[in-house]
């Protein structure tokens, strides 16, 4: 059994900082027993703590504890320790006393829902965005953990901003894909879902524009945040609807418009030049910022980049991306790129919430980079993801029948599957987990009623023996119903 805590006894209030005489002590215990609601029951330090907190003899102490025990305040128990006696005349706490709870802001109405995890064992998961675990570079990562753990001069302080040698070589990656970067205005996050909570704070005008659907765990964040959020409609088989857009954005008139360019989460649409043009367009004449996640533009097919929003609108976007997903999820490393004006409070704002990332974590990505690890991996992995994007692709256009339709994004994790609109999901859903085969509907990722009946196939975790598995049997119960 683990022995009690012991009172902790406030001796300041006599002859502080100086030697105290035995009346002194018992004076001390009694004020404490009396007038700070001291209960029986209660433990006091033993002999040799009190005399080391003191720096006074332990005879001293012991002396004080024996005349506590003499006038009945205190009762000694073998072995164990001295208490407050059960019939000193202390004032008890009733053991039924309730502290209230403080306020909170209420929870999000799609929270619940937004939370709900399907943990079938052995289930064929269709809509997973992570990458297969065996595609992973662990070995490699866990060298360069060992190499950091072992140098003498390993940093033992965080860097609120991140450690300079990780910005300065995040910074040159991003310049030779020109975009506009310098290691003073990068900003390491743990993962890009940090980055979207340090700009939530240091937002002025809180009223943030998004796709529709958008990234769910963002809304949530926005939504929790208490920022106004609008919705941008998004249909990844025709794009945005630039007039709507426009529309939209000049009578909400948004702070700040939050995008992902490539591989959005969760329809897997890649935004087209001209699309990127508008935006940029609109930015300047409605005078909104833009925070950009880039997360998606390393998984693009034969290692090329599409210019990002950051490169052709310059430093004033917001640029955020991540090694999260496509290095190992347990990293949770990512960054904000801001510029002179806005660095500062994304810094102030990465401070308050977490004083700062592992100093270690960064090392170890630092090196994975500079040995030039992360290149090597981003070449295999992309090789592997265009074989499994394609056997998924053959796999769908043997299989599914007549009314269904899905994307080709040409890389990355996922495409989006759309069945008629007259198909319940939540039963096909329910169909397929009793097949454990799970797909994960994406409503909290919309604004209001879905305008999309479909959902996420995700062609990066599984592989082709188990792809084809699942495909077929969501084939399968499509067929029933269609």
């Amino acid at each position: 059994m683990a022995r009690q805590p012991y009172l902790r006894i406030n001796f300041n209030r006599h002859n502080p900082g100086r030697s105290l005489a035995v009346n002194q002590i018992v004076t001390a215990v009694k004020d404490q027993m009396v007038t700070d609601n001291v209960a029986p029951g209660c433990r006091l330090p033993p002999v040799r703590v009190l005399a080391h907190q003191l720096g006074i003899s332990k005879n001293t102490v012991q002396t004080a504890y024996d005349e506590l025990v003499a006038q009945g305040l205190v009762e000694s128990k073998q072995r164990v320790g001295l208490f407050v006696a059960s019939d000193s005349k202390t004032v008890t706490v009733p053991a039924a006393a309730k502290v209230p709870p403080p306020t909170c802001i209420p929870l999000p109405p799609n929270y619940t829902s937004s939370r709900r995890r399907q943990t079938m064992v052995n289930a064929i998961d269709l809509s997973s965005v992570f990458i297969d675990p065996e595609l992973l570079p662990r070995a490699r990562l866990a060298a360069c953990f060992r190499t950091v753990v072992k140098q003498p001069k390993l940093h033992v302080a965080y860097d609120a901003q991140g450690i300079p040698p990780l910005r300065h070589i995040i910074a040159e990656r991003l310049q030779a894909r020109g975009i506009d970067a310098r290691a003073e205005d990068i900003v390491t996050t743990a993962g890009s879902q940090q980055a979207l909570d340090i700009v939530c704070r240091a937002l002025g005008c809180k009223r943030i524009a998004t796709e529709n659907p958008t990234y769910e765990h963002g809304k949530l964040l926005f939504e929790m945040n208490q920022i106004e959020t609008i919705g941008l409609p998004l249909d990844p088989f025709y794009g945005v609807d630039v007039k709507a857009w426009e529309r939209i954005i000049i009578a909400s008139q948004p702070a700040l418009v939050y995008l992902t360019t490539n591989y959005h989460n969760p329809t897997g649409y890649s935004y087209s030049t001209s699309e990127l043009h508008h935006i940029l367009n609109w930015s300047q004449q409605q005078g909104f910022g833009i925070l950009e996640d880039d997360w998606g533009s390393e998984m693009l097919s034969f290692s090329e980049f599409k210019p990002s929003l950051r490169a052709r609108g310059g430093d004033g976007v917001l640029y955020i991306n991540t090694f999260t997903k496509k290095l190992l999820p347990a990293l949770r490393l990512g960054y904000i790129v801001g510029n002179p004006c806005t660095t500062p409070v994304l810094v102030a704002s990465k401070a308050a919430a977490c004083l700062g990332l592992s100093p270690i974590v960064e090392a170890a990505l630092c090196e994975f980079l500079d040995r030039g690890y992360y290149d090597v991996h981003l070449k295999q992995l992309q090789h592997e993801l265009d074989r499994r994007y394609q056997n998924c692709l053959q796999l769908l256009r043997q299989t599914m029948p007549e009314g269904v339709k899905w994307t080709t994004p040409g890389g990355g994790p996922s495409l989006w599957l759309e069945i008629p609109a007259w198909v319940d999901r939540e039963k096909l859903r329910a169909s397929l987990e009793a097949r454990h085969v799970m797909v994960r509907l994406s409503d909290d990722a919309f604004f209001g009623t879905p305008h999309l009946n479909g959902f996420r196939i995700g062609y990066a975790l599984l592989s082709p023996e188990e792809m084809q598995q699942g495909i077929a049997i969501l084939a399968e119960e499509l067929k029933k119903v269609l």
